[in-house]
């Protein structure tokens, strides 16, 4: 199989992309499993995010730090746009090697960072919303073994929440969630 950056983005964005098309209008004020976020909020951080690691893969600088963007009525064709974007710069030769990013990390691990973000913000706005979502099982294996060994740092950083409890008859994609601090049985 393969487990390029690049290509685990295409498959996350074939799940994605159905779900952001698919946020409407009258939904942009509902909570989400994030907290922090209503529905747009959500998205205005997941298009930032997407933003910012085109420049990652390029060993550029990111800037997660300003507000993000306020996206507007062509949020969906914008956010096709900039996937597609994503999935381009991190097929570029080079992309997954080295560190990037101010805390030099290593790109791989960086590359895996904007795939999760795609991944489980994805869920976060299908839940929200009402909206099916099943992420493709190749990402969902990839980032359950990069996301245990990057917890411990997300957790320090306030970027994934404690461990959410779940039982052993848990999916592997549900155990990815609570990894990052979601309860995988969120409703509104």
């Amino acid at each position: 199989m393969d487990d390029k950056i690049s290509t685990l983005l295409e498959r996350a964005a074939a799940d994605a992309l159905p779900v952001l098309r698919g946020v409407r209008d009258d939904q942009l004020t509902l909570p989400t499993p994030c907290a922090e976020y209503d529905v747009h909020g959500l998205l205005d951080h997941l298009f930032q995010v997407v933003i910012s690691f085109q420049a990652l893969a390029a060993k550029g600088e990111s800037d997660f730090g300003s507000p993000p963007e306020r996206l507007a009525d062509d949020r969906r064709e914008r956010f096709a746009t900039e996937v597609g974007k994503l999935i381009e710069a991190w097929a570029e030769p080079g992309a997954e090697d080295g560190l990037t990013g101010g805390m030099k990390m290593p790109a791989r691990t960086v590359g895996a960072m904007a795939l999760g973000d795609l991944t489980v913000h994805a869920w976060d706005l299908a839940r929200a919303t009402g909206q099916p979502y099943e992420p493709d099982a190749a990402v969902v294996r990839m980032l359950n073994v990069e996301f245990a060994a990057l917890a411990p740092t997300a957790r320090s950083m306030n970027v994934f929440g404690e461990p959410f409890p779940v039982g052993e008859d848990a999916t592997p994609f549900e155990s990815l969630l609570a990894e990052t601090g979601r309860d995988p049985g969120w409703r509104p």
